[in-house]
């Protein structure tokens, strides 16, 4: 069991398995390409649940993040990963195997899903990972926005946190 979370499956440029895998924090060759997932949960009021960051964690310390997120283990779909770094980070236990991502983002070196949930949850119910989660907390459109310029928020495009606002209640790139 710990060995396979160390490792990651390598995808080609369309997104299909190559049948490779590689270990976390390997450099990958051009044209491979690995997958991570993201999810934001919002509720009624509009908010979206944020996550702040363990001071030890080695990327982005102390930094607030949305609701979880994390890198696909080798043999993982996309909703099974989401899924499972739901239920560490937050202990929030939800079936996403109906559930397509709502866009994904390309970066240098793969895909990054981006997943949402629709939840009032009581914060006092999630069960946060101690190894990685020191804080949970509702935050508006306009709170995300001024801790990203307070640098107090891993550096997401504008666009996109307005786009997981925008997307509330909505699938699809058209306002109908």
């Amino acid at each position: 069991e710990e060995i396979s979370m160390e490792l990651f499956d390598i995808y080609d440029q369309e997104r299909r398995l190559t049948g490779r895998t590689a270990e976390r924090g390997t450099k990958l060759s051009v044209g491979d390409f690995r997958l991570v997932v993201n999810l934001s949960i919002l509720n009624s009021d509009n908010q979206l649940l944020i996550q702040q960051r363990q001071p030890f964690k080695e990327g982005w310390p102390n930094m607030w993040d949305i609701s979880a997120d994390g890198s696909a283990v080798s043999g993982e779909t996309s909703q099974e990963a989401i899924a499972r770094e739901t239920q560490e980070e937050i202990g929030l236990h939800h079936d996403f195997s109906e559930m397509r991502p709502f866009f994904t983002l390309n970066f240098d070196e793969g895909f990054d899903d981006y997943y949402m949930l629709y939840q009032d949850i009581t914060l006092s119910e999630l069960k946060l990972q101690t190894s990685e989660v020191q804080a949970v907390k509702w935050a508006t459109r306009e709170v995300v926005q001024a801790l990203i310029l307070s640098g107090e928020f891993i550096p997401y495009h504008k666009s996109v946190i307005d786009l997981l606002f925008d997307l509330n209640g909505v699938y699809g790139g058209h306002d109908l």
